[in-house]
């Protein structure tokens, strides 16, 4: 009868040690599943955020190429209008000097492509000079520079320029400049080819002086072809071709000098170019306004 009195009481005891661990688990479960939602959440709530910061900085850069491309569009039409306001305001020739100024540059076409003719035999003693020297960063550079001599015969004997469409023969001049103690007149078309000579010759010396540099010779920028021929990216029009040989050597020597030096004491390089200060171009060329 004790015994199981006693069963009984071990059963009991048993029961309900199994039914508090029971519920013991049962509470750390829903604990558990409680927490796993709270992280998923708040792991949403991370998500959401993160996709509308995203969404947010879209919309920023989205408006910002947008405001670039009207703000460029804006100053392409300022620029568009200028150019018409200033071609209508730009007084024109007379037919009398507009046909002057045609019949000399006809003239100076001729000129120019006989030049040209003449200049590939004194290439060809140039190149064969610096193989003799063993100057081949120079040989390089001059080689490059007599093709773009070979293109700009090629360019002048075929191509047909319309006259009568071309605003340089009707627009006035608009500033004049001086050179060597003499006053000349010019209008924005040629001051541009001037500027043009400038900016190819700068290039071409620093090439030329680099080139030299390389080849360990000594710094001489009257010595280069291309200095003595000065007529890299002259396109015969507009302007006398000593006006443009002039311009491009006064570019050349200090391009020659920054090149030779690993400078850029007169120029600059951007965009794969060499070009020459803008402060420094404005010096060499001192254009005074006509009006």
């Amino acid at each position: 009868m004790k015994i199981n009195i006693i069963d009984r009481m071990v059963m009991a005891l048993v029961i309900t040690t199994l039914s508090l661990a029971g519920t013991s688990i049962a509470a750390y479960g829903q604990r558990e599943s409680q927490e796993e939602r709270k992280r998923d959440q708040h792991e949403k709530r991370q998500e959401q955020k993160q996709h509308q910061k995203q969404q947010r900085q879209e919309r920023v850069q989205r408006q910002s190429d947008q405001d670039q491309k009207q703000q460029q569009h804006r100053v392409q039409q300022e620029q568009q209008q200028d150019q018409r306001q200033q071609e209508k305001q730009e007084r024109r020739l007379s037919q009398q000097q507009q046909q002057k100024l045609i019949s000399k540059q006809q003239q100076r076409v001729v000129q120019y492509r006989q030049h040209l003719e003449q200049q590939e035999r004194l290439a060809q003693q140039q190149i064969a000079l610096l193989q003799r020297q063993k100057r081949m960063a120079q040989y390089r550079y001059q080689e490059e520079y007599f093709e773009h001599l070979r293109q700009q015969q090629i360019h002048l004997r075929d191509h047909r320029f319309d006259y009568d469409r071309d605003p340089y023969f009707y627009a006035a001049p608009i500033y004049r400049y001086n050179r060597a103690g003499r006053y000349y007149q010019i209008n924005r078309y040629g001051a541009d080819v001037l500027r043009q000579a400038l900016h190819s010759g700068y290039a071409q010396g620093f090439r030329a002086g680099k080139a030299d540099r390389d080849d360990r010779w000594r710094g001489n920028y009257k010595d280069s072809y291309a200095y003595r021929d000065a007529n890299y990216g002259y396109s015969g029009y507009y302007i006398d071709r000593s006006e443009y040989n002039f311009y491009f050597r006064e570019g050349f020597r200090r391009g020659y000098e920054d090149g030779h030096n690993s400078r850029y004491r007169y120029g600059r390089f951007a965009d794969g170019n060499y070009s020459m200060l803008d402060n420094i171009l404005s010096q060499i060329l001192n254009f005074q306004s006509l009006r």
